[in-house]
């Protein structure tokens, strides 16, 4: 992982333990929530893909290419990095939850920790 993204881990999880939560789960799926970003995808891939998102998503789609020889592919990882970074985490080591966690196809049931992790993301 890049610097930034292992900082923003690292950050996401300071902030979860200093709001007590200390879910081995839950902390490793912050630490490696943004793992299959990979170092392919740059600064203004990331800032093109929120944009597109909001404004064109049909074309993002477009542009995501799987083919990791293509100029296309940053914007697969940015499409796909829920579910690169879930599968990069399961190979790691990680529980099938804490995956999940990480797909975005689970989410904490307990309110504080549901409002410690969306503060904890946005923050960084």
């Amino acid at each position: 992982m890049p610097v930034a993204d292992r900082r923003h881990g690292l950050d996401v999880a300071r902030r979860l333990l200093e709001a007590g939560i200390d879910d081995g789960d839950v902390l490793g799926a912050a630490l490696l929530h943004d793992a299959g970003k990979g170092r392919r995808l740059r600064l203004w891939h990331r800032i093109g893909g929120v944009l597109l998102a909001a404004v064109s998503p049909r074309l993002l789609q477009r542009l995501a290419d799987p083919d990791p020889a293509s100029s296309g592919y940053p914007w697969y990882l940015f499409v796909h990095h829920e579910v690169l970074s879930a599968r990069l985490a399961r190979e790691a080591g990680l529980s099938e939850r804490a995956a999940a966690f990480i797909r975005g196809e689970s989410s904490p049931t307990d309110a504080s920790l549901a409002a410690a992790l969306g503060r904890a993301d946005d923050a960084s």
